[in-house]
C-alpha cells in the first residue's frame, strides 16, 4: 500500500528539485511543534487571541491593571496626593517630549531611506501581513463553525458500490421509456449523494499496466460467470473467468481471434495489416458497443487509441470491464440524443455486433456516424446481417442489409469492402458529393443554425452536419501520428492560435509533469514503482494508467504524459462552461469529452488512477452557483480508485477552502506552494483503501 501522507498544509515549494521540498517539510516539523506547544497553554483563548493582539498589542494596558485616572497603577508605590500629582504632570511633559523627539527622529530616517526598491519591499510586506491575516482568520472562520462543519461524511448504502448517477433503468421504464430509450441519461431529477462510495468486499488494487490489460480481479466489478458466455459483441466473449481473476485473451474456441479480425479489417481497406493504419491517417477510434475492449486492447500496442463507448449496465458491464483493463471507456448510447463529441471527431467508428439497428428510423443513427466520422474516415460493421451468403434463406436479413446498404450510398460513402460478416464504408472527402447526389435522395445538410460542432446530448438530429466546418481536413491529408499531436500553422488558425502558444503551452506542461513526479515520487510513485514486498519491475510497467484531466484546455498535460514516457491514457474533459478546445484535442489525436461538473460524470465508480484539475474551481465558482465545491469533491472520490490521487491547481483562497473540506472526505491532503506564482497553490491529495467487512 502507498505511504499514507500527513494531514496538513506543508508549506513545501516547487522549484527544480525535490530537496526543497523536504527541506520545508523538515522546518515545518519544527514550526508545528513549537505551535503545539504554545497552543496547549492557553486553548481556551485561542479563538479570541490573534485578533485581539493586532488591535492591542502585546504590551497593552490590559495586561498591567488600569487606575482610576487612566493610568497603570503602581499599588507598591506609597504617595500623597499632592506629589503624584506632581509627578504625573512632570511623567506627562517628558512622555510629550519624547514623542516629538521619536516622531521627528523617526520622520527623517523615514524620509531618507525611502526609495523604490524599498517601496516595493514595503508593499510587499503589507500584502504578506494581509495573507497572514486572512488565513488566520479563516482558520478562526473554521473553529468558530463547529464540528458540523469538519463532520466527515458518511459512507454509502450497498447498492451504491457500482452505482452511476443518472442512469436508471427501472426508473425510465416506469416512465414509459421504452425503445432503448430506457437506457438514456437523464440527470434532470438526479438528487446529489454525499456520501463516500466503498469498494466491493474483496476488492484488490488492480494489476500493474501491461499485466492489467490482460488479466483484472473479479471481485473489482460486477459479472457472473452467466455474463461471461452472454450473447452479446464479437469480442465479449474473448474472456476466462478463473477463481478470482478474468483472463482476457485473443483466441477464442467460437471466433478467430482478435488480431486476425484486425488484421482483415486492414486488408480490406488496402493496407497490408494493421501496423499500417497510422500511414493510412487512423490514430482513433470509437468502438461502439466495445464488448471488454479486446479490439482496442490489441490496437492500443499499434498506436492507436480507441475509446469504447457502450449502454449503462447494471451488472455485467462492458465499460466497467474495459476501464478496469486500463482502456479508455464511457457510458454512451445512440438511442435518442447526439453523443457529447464534436462533429468530424473520429478516424474510424467501428460496431462489431454492437447490437444497433442501423436500418431503424429512417437511417438517423447513421446519420450521427456520418457526423462523428472524420472525412475520408472509415465505418467497419461486423453482423450477421452484412452475410451475403445467407441472403437467400434469410430475407428479413436481406431487406435490413438493403436499407442500410441505400442509406449509406446517399449519405455519399464508398463501400470498399464486404467480407463475411464484416463490411466497411469510406466517408466522403469531398463535400461536393452531396450536391451531386439527386433530389431527395437523401438527408438534407444541416443550416447554419443547426450545425452545432460541439453538441451536448442534444436530440439526435435527421440532417447531415459537419459539412460547413473549417476542420473539413481529410484524414490522408493530416500529419500522422505522433507528429500529429503538434498541428501545423493553418490548423492552429482555425482555433485563433499561434504555433508559439502551443510551444509555450507544451514547455508549460512538460516542466508541471516533471514536479509533479518529483513531488510524488517519494510517496508513491516513479518510474518504477513497487509495493513492499514486490520485485522490480521491469520498464514500462507503472502504477498510473487511467488518467482524467477535468479541464484540459489544449491537452497540454496530456501530451506531457506521452512525451515523458509515462504509460497512461488522459480522458481529457472540456468543462461546458469554459472555453471550448475539445474539437483541438480531438484533432491532436488524443481522447476528450464535453461534460457540466455540476452532473456526474457517465461512468462507474473506482475508474481513474489520478484525477487532474487546473483552474476547474475558479471556473465552476466564476459561474452562478449551480453546485459546491463539496459536490465536486464526492463526485471525484465516486471516479477514484483506492488509493487514487488529485492533484488540484488554482488560486491560492480556492486550495485553501477545498483543503478545508478533504478532512471530511477522508483523504490524506497537503497544500504545496508554487514558487514561481504566489497568488497559485497545489493540492494534493489520496484517497485511503477502505477495506468493506464481509458480513
Amino acid at each position: 500500500m502507498a505511504r499514507p501522507m500527513h494531514r496538513g498544509s506543508s508549506g513545501a515549494r516547487i522549484s527544480g528539485g525535490s530537496n526543497d521540498f523536504w527541506d520545508s517539510q523538515m522546518k515545518d516539523k519544527t514550526d508545528k511543534e513549537d505551535l503545539d506547544r504554545r497552543a496547549s497553554s492557553d486553548q481556551n483563548s485561542f479563538a479570541f487571541r490573534i485578533p485581539v493582539r493586532l488591535l492591542l498589542g502585546e504590551n497593552s494596558p490590559s495586561k498591567q491593571g488600569v487606575g482610576e485616572n487612566g493610568f497603570a497603577s503602581e499599588p507598591l508605590l506609597a504617595v500623597t496626593p499632592r506629589s503624584r500629582h506632581k509627578l504625573t504632570l512632570l511623567l506627562l511633559k517628558l512622555s510629550l517630549v519624547l514623542i516629538v523627539i521619536f516622531a521627528l527622529t523617526g520622520s527623517f530616517w523615514w524620509t531618507i531611506s525611502i526609495s523604490t526598491t524599498s517601496r516595493g519591499h514595503i508593499y510587499h510586506g503589507y500584502r504578506r501581513l494581509q495573507q497572514e491575516l486572512v488565513s488566520d482568520l479563516w482558520h478562526i472562520g473554521e473553529l468558530s463553525l463547529g464540528s458540523s462543519r469538519l463532520k466527515d461524511l458518511d459512507f454509502c448504502p450497498q447498492e451504491f458500490e457500482n452505482h452511476v448517477p443518472c442512469f436508471n433503468v427501472s426508473e425510465n421504464l416506469a416512465l414509459g421509456l421504452s425503445d432503448g430509450n430506457e437506457y438514456d441519461r437523464n440527470c434532470g431529477q438526479a438528487m446529489r449523494q454525499n456520501c463516500l462510495v466503498l469498494p466491493p468486499v474483496n476488492y484488490k488494487i488492480p494489476l500493474r499496466w501491461p499485466t492489467g490489460k490482460d488479466v483484472i480481479w473479479s471481485t473489482n466489478v460486477k459479472l457472473t460467470a452467466q455474463e461471461v458466455l452472454s450473447s452479446g459483441s464479437m469480442t465479449k466473449r474473448m474472456m476466462m473467468l478463473e477463481e478470482d481473476q478474468i483472463s482476457f485473451r485473443s483466441a477464442s474456441l467460437m471466433f478467430d481471434g482478435v488480431e486476425d479480425y484486425s488484421h482483415q479489417i486492414a486488408e480490406m481497406i488496402g493496407l497490408r495489416n494493421e501496423s499500417n493504419f497510422i500511414q493510412a491517417g487512423v490514430r482513433t477510434i470509437l468502438d461502439i458497443g466495445c464488448g471488454y475492449g479486446s479490439f482496442g486492447a490489441h490496437l492500443f500496442s499499434k498506436q492507436l487509441l480507441t475509446m469504447c463507448i457502450a449502454n449503462y449496465e447494471a451488472s455485467g458491464s462492458q465499460v466497467q470491464l474495459t476501464l478496469e483493463r486500463g482502456l479508455p471507456a464511457m457510458i454512451g448510447s445512440f438511442t435518442s440524443k447526439q453523443l457529447p463529441y464534436p462533429s468530424l471527431s473520429f478516424d474510424m467508428l467501428h460496431c462489431a455486433r454492437c447490437g444497433i439497428d442501423w436500418e431503424q428510423r429512417d437511417g438517423i443513427f447513421l446519420i450521427e456516424v456520418d457526423r462523428l466520422l472524420k472525412p475520408g474516415g472509415y465505418f467497419v460493421w461486423t453482423s450477421p446481417i452484412t452475410n451475403a451468403q445467407t441472403f437467400l434463406r434469410n430475407k428479413v436479413n436481406k431487406k435490413r442489409w438493403d436499407i442500410v446498404h441505400d442509406f449509406a450510398e446517399n449519405l455519399c460513402w464508398e463501400m470498399l469492402s464486404q467480407q463475411d460478416e464484416t463490411v466497411i464504408w469510406k466517408k466522403t472527402s469531398k463535400r461536393n458529393c452531396y450536391s451531386s447526389r439527386k433530389s431527395g435522395s437523401g438527408p438534407s445538410l444541416c443550416s447554419k443554425g443547426h450545425d452545432i460542432e460541439s453538441p451536448y446530448y442534444r436530440p439526435l438530429q435527421a440532417c447531415i452536419g459537419g459539412t460547413q466546418s473549417r476542420r473539413w481536413i481529410p484524414i490522408e491529408q493530416r500529419t500522422t501520428w505522433p507528429s500529429r499531436a503538434n498541428l501545423n500553422k493553418s490548423e492552429l488558425a482555425i482555433y485563433g492560435l499561434h504555433q508559439q502558444e502551443l510551444a509555450e503551452d507544451a514547455e508549460t506542461w512538460k516542466m508541471a509533469v516533471r514536479n509533479y513526479w518529483s513531488l510524488l515520487s517519494p510517496l508513491i510513485f516513479s518510474d518504477h514503482p513497487k509495493r513492499p514486498g514486490d520485485e522490480d519491475p521491469s520498464p514500462p510497467y507503472n502504477m498510473l494508467r487511467n488518467v482524467l484531466d477535468m479541464n484540459a484546455r489544449f491537452g497540454g498535460l496530456n501530451s506531457a504524459l506521452l512525451e515523458a514516457g509515462k504509460s497512461v491514457w488522459v480522458m481529457n474533459v472540456v468543462p461546458t462552461n469554459g472555453p471550448n478546445y475539445l474539437p483541438l484535442i480531438l484533432d491532436r489525436g488524443f481522447v476528450g469529452v464535453l461534460h457540466d461538473w455540476c452532473e456526474p460524470f457517465p461512468t462507474y465508480p473506482r475508474t481513474y488512477d489520478m484525477v487532474h484539475a487546473q483552474g476547474l474551481l475558479s471556473v465552476e465558482t466564476d459561474q452562478q452557483r449551480r453546485c459546491t465545491i463539496l459536490d465536486l469533491f464526492t463526485e471525484i472520490d465516486r471516479l477514484l480508485r483506492p488509493e487514487g490521487w488529485v492533484i488540484i491547481h488554482d488560486k491560492a483562497s480556492l486550495i485553501e477552502s477545498a483543503r478545508a473540506l478533504t478532512t471530511g472526505l477522508k483523504w490524506d491532503a497537503r497544500v504545496v506552494e508554487i514558487e514561481s506564482n504566489s497568488d497559485e497553490k497545489l493540492l494534493i491529495c489520496q484517497k485511503p483503501f477502505f477495506k468493506k467487512q464481509a458480513n
